[in-house]
């Protein structure tokens, strides 16, 4: 062996984590916001978590990434700290189907078909049908599953240039005289432990140990201890993801550094002591590619049934590992670690984005009630939510613009647009809902009062307001289409009603049935309703332009109210709300 197949093992190493990362990527993109949604739907009990874990692992082919979307979910408030138990044991099974794939290339046969198994053989082909659908097809999915077929090549190439830089170490003496040390099973734990550590990919230390495996001096005495030490190893990704989140969020490391140590401990533990009892006959033969996958699904399978019983007692040693913090909780929000699977990123904006606009929405229907009651307490509750929807506003937009920079699906694009669009209109709302809240409060400093007449038209307008609020609100959260389209009639029958009781005003001004500086606090009012409705039209049409991306926005308005189905919702509406006879 000579600095040429140390180059190559490198390259390999290189080509195979590129490979594994382009592959597990396009498969989170390809699933979206679906894991994040599964992942809070299906943990309500440890085995339901465990085969969510190993099944969302399998399909992302990454517990790294895993770890990772768990810290960000617990760290903002959408998960329990339960939750995630079974969900990370199940990770550590799903990882063993890479090591399966890997032993592919250990496949010896004259059979063609037989042959064809072989990743060397095969991947080439997938490689060539990737680029294809990468180059030739429109539609993002496609080119998603291309990427998907090229990553997976990439990986498969890594892998054989790894077997074939460490094949000529199987005729030097000096190496077999240092695996000899690794025959120490702690030593084995630890290189085991440093080397993933390092790489921080359990996939790629199994790989490289399955293609030291196929020169035919790594036994099974010298493997299984390096495969446990492996599964430690993959804790360092972890603990990189724990730096700067909350206690309870640092946790989940805790959880998956004890589960794979304490796994570790007693199954070496279990092992020697069987072997000392009943002396395995397997211990010093030589292992395959197949044999390491054996022992790394062994090992995962033993260890989570081992500790699954468990899981109370390790989420109170995580909690005893971690302490409370003694300051109350923080405004929880998104966490940048979710940006490394845009598509929970997305999800969990989503679910954010509806929890401000509820808060808008509420917001408005307090402002609403302090023309009618005021209320000092009302009023500083009103100030304290203004000031969530800004938070919430800079916080999310922001977010959401880093998440338009990593590499997201066109339906993906559309729900960031969508949620760009809308919470700008939700804070818009909440400032005209401190508006109103300043306009009552001058009523009543100032201890004025309406007409009866005007109070009767204003009752009959907060009460289409408050209609149009539900209706725009209630599309936007469950996303759909036939609610919006009935927003527009509402808006224009509120435009209508303000103008009327603009025209009423003027008309009581000059019979002196109002005064001047009644006049400007209905002007106040009126101009904040009118603004509020045509927030609610903007949401409305939000919800429509995500499922048409052609729609423009001022031509649908336009053509919308030429529509004879517009015009018999808005006769509707205007009979729904009227105004007080004079």
């Amino acid at each position: 062996m000579d600095i040429f197949s140390i180059f190559t093992l490198c390259g390999g190493l290189a080509f195979f984590l590129y490979g594994m990362t382009t592959m597990s990527k396009s498969l989170e993109k390809m699933a979206g916001g679906k894991l994040e949604r599964i992942l809070k739907r299906m943990t309500s009990s440890p085995l339901k978590s465990l085969l969510l874990g190993a099944g969302i692992t399998i399909a992302i082919q990454s517990s790294s990434a895993m770890t990772v979307m768990l810290v960000g979910l617990v760290n903002s408030g959408v998960m329990e700290l339960g939750q995630t138990i079974g969900v990370i044991m199940g990770s550590n099974i799903g990882t063993t189907l890479t090591a399966w794939i890997l032993s592919l290339t250990g496949i010896q046969s004259e059979n063609v078909f037989v042959n064809l198994l072989k990743p060397e053989n095969f991947s080439p082909v997938i490689a060539l049908a990737g680029i294809i659908l990468i180059m030739g097809s429109k539609k993002q999915r496609r080119r998603d599953i291309g990427r998907i077929m090229v990553g997976f090549s990439i990986l498969m190439y890594g892998m054989e240039l790894m077997k074939n830089a460490v094949s000529p170490l199987a005729d030097l003496p000096e190496f077999s005289s240092l695996l000899t040390a690794f025959n120490n099973p702690l030593l084995g734990v630890a290189v085991g432990a440093v080397f993933t550590g390092i790489i921080q990919s359990s996939a790629a230390s199994v790989g490289i140990l399955q293609a030291l495996a196929l020169t035919g001096s790594i036994t099974y005495g010298m493997a299984i201890p390096i495969i446990m030490g492996q599964n430690i190893g993959t804790c360092v990704t972890a603990l990189i993801s724990a730096i700067g989140v909350s206690r309870n969020a640092k946790r989940v490391s805790a959880i998956h550094i004890s589960f794979n140590v304490i796994g570790t401990v007693v199954c070496l533990i279990l092992f020697y002591g069987g072997n000392l009892l009943f002396h395995f006959s397997f211990m010093h033969a030589p292992v395959g590619a197949v044999g390491i996958a054996f022992c790394h699904t062994v090992f995962n399978v033993l260890t989570t049934l081992l500790l699954l019983p468990f899981s109370r007692q390790l989420e109170k040693l995580a909690r005893r590992m971690v302490k409370a913090e003694s300051k109350g909780e923080q405004f929880a929000f998104l966490d940048p670690r979710l940006l490394r699977t845009p598509g929970v990123a997305i999800s969990e904006c989503v679910s954010m984005a509806n929890c401000m606009g509820d808060l808008a929405h509420h917001n408005l229907l307090l402002s609403l009630q302090q023309l009618a009651d005021y209320s000092e307490e009302r009023e500083a509750e009103i100030t304290a939510n203004e000031d969530k929807l800004d938070i919430y506003e800079d916080r999310l937009s922001s977010y959401l613009v880093q998440i338009s920079q990593h590499g997201v699906s066109m339906d993906d694009i559309r729900t960031v647009s969508r949620l760009l669009h809308a919470i700008g209109d939700f804070e818009r709302i909440g400032d005209h809902a401190l508006n109103l809240q300043e306009s009552a409060q001058e009523i009543h400093d100032k201890d004025i009062r309406f007409s009866d007449s005007a109070e009767a038209e204003l009752r009959v307008l907060m009460d289409a307001l408050k209609d149009i609020l539900s209706r725009s609100f209630s599309c936007f959260i469950a996303d759909d289409v036939d609610a919006a389209l009935m927003v527009e009639p509402l808006e224009e029958t509120i435009d209508r009603l303000i103008e009327e009781v603009r025209i009423r005003h003027i008309q009581r001004l000059q019979s002196g049935g109002c005064t001047i500086q009644l006049g400007f606090v209905l002007s106040d009012l009126l101009t904040n309703f009118e603004r509020v409705s045509d927030h609610c039209s903007n949401i409305a049409v939000c919800v429509l332009e995500e499922r048409d991306a052609s729609l423009d926005r001022h031509a649908y308005l336009h053509d919308l109210k030429s529509d004879g189905t517009f015009t018999r919702r808005l006769t509707r509406d205007l009979e729904t709300y009227r105004l007080p006879q004079l």
